[in-house]
């Protein structure tokens, strides 16, 4: 309960006055060696803490070691900022201190408060900046039973010196006399630091501060304790390279020669991030490791990533990640526990309130619940307002929890959620006509995008849920309303993903059609990746697939996919006739949308093969079909090609022409992947006239371009082109323009009835 830590001569001086006094000749007592006094028969609260005593003359007993402090944390380790930061509010010279004698550090439980405070309070003491002594006290405030005011007040009263027969009986005379005794300890001695550990109230802690503005006291808890006007310093995980310093200290500390960590350093940030870069967590870690010592590293990683729940792992017989959390959690009221167990089921990194709203299935956020978990740390606020997050063993322990049919259900609203709102966003993306109404919830095509930005995580996560036969259809009509705009986002990661979850469950469920329809949109995007072998094999697998259902549309499109890749690698020929035999088919069909995706497509392998003239025919063809459709988005693209067949062919003034035209295009629609390829074609337009000074600023507008598209990479050749940029002698090439293969592709075509996610040439 409490550690002793010193009191004044109306204290433990008195009570060691009067033990020296039973020790004295004829007292029945006796000295050891002439330096300890017997303290048989007297009062000891809980573990002993030995007080030194000093006999000066006149038989004055001075205690000079006057800490009962737990020992300093073996391995502590990082938290140097955090240190700094809860040293300067201890500080009994410091303004800030002394405008909030009070700090108080919160955190997630296992995330290292005690360590940090005890830690702080033994730098503290060492700079003797609390000669009056430090008392300190675990509240157990997380336990069954609480320490409650009474009892922290009678023990650390008893710590202070103060005799049974003297206790007060009611709290308000303990605090009363508690208060008072600092105060003369103040005076006699200086300043004292009182160290609350582990409060679950300010309820606790408020009856513990004393009245004299020289006493300092800190706190810690899992709860944020705003109510105490107090300095507060949140705690998080540790950082990479502290967590790495952790788990190496901690194995040399059990053996100085273990090098298991230094041996395998990737493995190692491997295992941090399993452990969520909890203190606790990674001290299990360290400890199973030490008790095993030929164990390497990367098998208990495969164990923590392969357990079905991480957190039966992180126990070493001792101490439990669980254990931990279960204290935070079995203290919420019903609907916070409740909000908890859901939020572990969201999808993605970071939840947003309209998704807190669609899985508690409520037409509003539990905004009370969200922030009393949040004070609670076991919800922090993500990175945009409105945004919440779990740490990532919170959200293992969260799931745990969750009985079966109460995560169905919220991840079926979720689902429905989604569903409606990105179908919505996806037909605001869609070409549009004068006749077209306004309807929906998204005013813009740029609210569409904004919407599709924020949500992408968990979009992308929720899709993956189609492994569960239950949501399995919801989540692949979901990925059905992705695909345009993970294609204009150049999100080919994404489309990846979604497209593997799509496959996956089409395949389960038999439908041919559906799982053609995922591999040529995995193929696409594939091939913005340039993993041009694995697109290859997508594309011929929906093209058999295809071809096996009598499916005409399909086949073109997986065709012309084809085509596109046989051009990337050099096949022109093969290409040529793979985009001929597409064009037949589309005709065939009456697809006028892909045809014009097919015309763009063929005309760049004609270019790049030196056929500019055909190049140009085909490019018109493919402008005609994209304003008959009413594509505009994809007509700035094939505009963009056309001006560079132009300047091919040495006509630049109407490439200049073209290239504006499409760059007034895609600032329209938010292109600025595609505006950064037009301002640099537009620049290789300048330098091929001579004019120098033109193609550097278009060089320099595109890298600005290629950066706010997240292109960096582009964005630097982009810059690296215009600072050569110059009069060039007869014949040297123009600088090469960055690598954007994937855009030169033509467009997803219409979805055929039944079949999401259909990928185009």
């Amino acid at each position: 309960m409490a550690e002793l830590l010193a009191a004044g001569p109306s204290g433990v001086a008195g009570a060691v006055a009067r033990a020296m006094e039973r020790s004295a000749p004829g007292s029945g007592a006796s000295w050891y060696g002439g330096d300890h006094t017997d303290f048989r028969g007297g009062v000891f609260l809980r573990e002993v803490v030995g007080v030194q005593v000093v006999v000066q003359e006149g038989g004055t007993a001075v205690p000079e070691a006057m800490t009962g402090l737990p020992p300093r944390p073996g391995g502590f380790i990082g938290r140097d900022r955090e240190t700094e930061d809860l040293l300067r509010a201890l500080d009994p010279d410091g303004a800030q201190s002394a405008a909030a004698p009070v700090a108080s550090v919160s955190g997630l439980g296992g995330i290292g408060k005690t360590a940090l405070a005890v830690e702080t309070a033994h730098l503290a003491w060492e700079r003797g900046w609390f000669p009056g002594g430090i008392l300190f006290i675990d509240l157990h405030g997380y336990d069954r039973e609480p320490v409650t005011a009474d009892r922290s007040l009678r023990t650390l009263l008893h710590a202070l010196g103060t005799p049974p027969e003297h206790m007060p009986t009611t709290t308000d005379e303990r605090a009363a006399l508690y208060r008072s005794t600092l105060a003369v300890r103040a005076g006699e001695r200086g300043g004292m630091l009182v160290l609350a550990d582990n409060a679950s109230s300010a309820e606790q802690v408020r009856p513990l501060l004393p009245g004299d503005f020289r006493h300092r006291v800190l706190v810690t808890s899992r709860d944020r304790l705003p109510q105490l006007g107090a300095r507060l310093l949140p705690l998080d995980e540790l950082g990479t390279r502290e967590a790495y310093e952790l788990l190496d200290r901690a194995l040399r500390i059990a053996d100085p020669h273990d090098g298991r960590v230094g041996d395998d350093p990737g493995t190692t940030g491997r295992l941090a991030s399993l452990c969520g870069h909890l203190p606790l967590a990674l001290q299990i870690a360290a400890a199973l490791l030490a008790a095993d010592p030929g164990k390497p590293v990367r098998e208990l990683v495969a164990e923590l990533a392969e357990a079905h729940d991480r957190l039966d792992q992180l126990d070493d017989g001792e101490r439990s990640v669980r254990a931990a959390f279960e204290l935070s959690y079995r203290r919420l009221p019903p609907e916070q526990a409740r909000l908890l167990r859901l939020l572990a089921l969201a999808p993605g990194p970071e939840v947003s309130d309209e998704v807190v709203a669609a899985l508690v299935g409520a037409d509003r956020p539990p905004v009370r619940d969200q922030h009393a978990l949040a004070r609670a740390h076991l919800v922090e606020r993500g990175h945009t307002r409105g945004s919440w997050r779990l740490h990532d063993l919170v959200r293992v322990f969260g799931a745990g929890v969750v009985a079966r049919a109460e995560g169905d259900a919220a991840r079926a609203r979720v689902l429905r959620h989604y569903l409606e709102r990105a179908r919505a966003a996806d037909a605001r993306l869609k070409p549009r006509t004068e006749d077209d109404e306004e309807t929906g919830p998204f005013r813009s095509r740029e609210e569409a995008l904004a919407w599709f930005d924020a949500e992408r995580a968990g979009l992308v996560a929720a899709v993956q849920w189609a492994t569960d036969r239950q949501l399995a259809a919801d989540a692949v009509r979901l990925a059905g309303a992705l695909g345009e705009y993970l294609d204009w986002r150049r999100r080919f990661d994404d489309s990846v993903t979604v497209c593997g979850a799509v496959c996956a469950a089409a395949r389960r469920a038999g439908d041919e059609a559906a799982e053609a329809a995922a591999w040529n949109r995995t193929g696409t995007a594939l091939r913005g990746n340039r993993r041009l072998r694995e697109a290859y094999d997508a594309h011929r697998r929906a093209h058999d697939l295809y071809d096996a259902l009598g499916h005409d549309n399909g086949r073109a499109m997986a065709l012309s996919n084809l085509g596109a890749i046989l051009g990337d690698v050099g096949q022109v020929d093969d290409a040529v006739d793979a985009f001929r035999l597409a064009l037949g088919l589309f005709r065939r069909t009456g697809d006028r949308h892909s045809e014009a995706g097919v015309w763009n497509s063929l005309a760049l392998i004609l270019r790049k093969s030196g056929r500019v003239d055909e190049a140009l025919d085909a490019l018109r063809s493919a402008l005609g079909l994209y304003r008959e459709t009413g594509d505009r988005p994809r007509e700035g693209r094939a505009r963009h090609n056309y001006a560079v067949a132009l300047n091919a062919r040495g006509r630049t003034a109407e490439a200049v022409t073209a290239c504006l035209d499409s760059l007034d295009i895609c600032e329209e629609f938010e292109d600025w992947h595609g505006a950064a390829r037009t301002l640099y074609a537009l620049g290789l337009v300048h330098e091929t006239a001579g004019d120098a000074e033109r193609a550097r600023v278009r060089m320099t507008q595109a890298a600005d371009a290629y950066e706010r598209a997240g292109s960096p990479k582009e964005a630097a050749q982009a810059r690296r082109a215009a600072r050569l940029t110059g009069p060039a002698p007869t014949g040297t090439p123009a600088p090469a323009a960055p690598p954007d293969r994937t855009a030169d592709s033509g467009p997803p075509g219409p979805r055929p009835p039944g079949v999401p996610g259909n990928a185009g040439p």
